[in-house]
């Protein structure tokens, strides 16, 4: 794919007015008390994985309306310590997979903790464990498109809540310090990072690629690939849906979030990158922080590595090399 979107001079100053709904708060703080059941840890088991030098649990959480979600802690073996944690969430259509396939953050001294993604993890890697109890009205095959005529029944309201509930899970765990916690993405697990980043005022950092569900108005507009072109395929067919469908976007909007978010940024993405356009993440980029700042909050810190000849893989061993230096500065084990 040859470049596509607008320039790299632009895309650094591209902070387009995107459609926010008036009561975006008030949905998302509701939403949220709805799912703030306690106890937040469900289950807690060791794993055995036959590796030595980290220590695997299997984790379930209740999430969006107290539903079991999923995951695997991983953590040092042997670290009696509180350690800082990464709260990862992946890409669209995979799921937790097996326990050791994610091993770098318990390898450079964090305590892991990988959600399960509700209802996925049949497109590839090794599956998933996480049933959607809420999968609520049709919409298509795929989940960007489950429920998307209204905000209340969309499949990614329950998805963010399991997210932000994930941290509140992780700071639960023993072993971890809850004051030193990032959460951590690429695609679709960018785009949830940055959910919780608005929505979780006290996060040490944040480290998407790629992210997903940013400026969709635009996305849906300039794209066909996966997993934008689903909704594009939604609106074919249902050719008067066109404006629920927007307005229920927009309270997943990943701009909207990021102007709520105040936890250091590290960006990564790729100028030729069909999937997440990169003008759809710089939009979040340049906006990130900026209710903090309106507020009169010193500006908040903020980076991005740009991979001009990269598409959705972005900078994939080099970027993560970059995220391990950065995030030890701001959180070291």
């Amino acid at each position: 794919m040859a470049l596509f979107d607008l320039p790299i001079a632009e895309l650094r100053t591209y902070a387009p007015d995107v459609r926010e709904p008036d009561d975006f708060d008030a949905f998302w703080a509701a939403t949220l008390k709805q799912s703030d059941t306690a106890p937040v840890l469900l289950d807690v088991r060791r794993e055995d994985t036959s590796l030595s030098l980290v220590e695997t649990f299997d984790v379930t959480f209740a999430g969006f309306g107290g539903h079991p979600v999923r995951g695997w802690f991983t953590r040092p073996a042997g670290v009696s310590t509180p350690l800082p944690a990464v709260v990862e969430y992946l890409g669209y259509g995979r799921g937790r997979g097996l326990p050791h396939e994610r091993l770098t953050w318990a390898n450079a001294g964090y305590a892991h903790l990988l959600m399960d993604s509700r209802g996925q993890g049949d497109l590839y890697g090794n599956g998933g464990d996480t049933p959607d109890p809420g999968a609520g009205p049709l919409g298509g095959p795929g989940v960007v498109v489950r429920g998307i005529l209204d905000p209340h029944d969309y499949y990614y309201r329950r998805l963010v809540t399991d997210a932000v509930r994930a941290v509140a899970a992780v700071r639960a765990l023993p072993g971890v310090d809850p004051a030193r916690v990032a959460a951590v993405g690429n695609s679709q697990g960018g785009g949830l990072a940055l959910a919780v980043a608005g929505l979780v005022p006290d996060l040490a950092a944040v480290m998407v690629a790629a992210p997903f569900l940013c400026h969709v108005q635009r996305a849906i507009d300039i794209t066909d690939a996966e997993p934008y072109g689903e909704v594009v395929r939604y609106l074919a067919v249902h050719r008067e849906a066109e404006e629920r469908v927007r307005t229920t976007l927009s309270y997943l909007d990943g701009v909207n979030f990021a102007r709520r978010a105040s936890a250091p940024l590290h960006v990564g993405v790729g100028l030729r990158d069909t999937v997440c356009p990169p003008s759809t993440v710089f939009a979040a980029y340049n906006h990130y922080g900026a209710g903090a700042a309106a507020a009169g909050a010193a500006g908040v810190e903020r980076e991005v590595h740009v991979y001009p000849f990269n598409h959705h893989e972005g900078g994939e061993a080099l970027h993560a090399a970059r995220q391990l230096a950065w995030l030890r500065a701001r959180m070291a084990p």
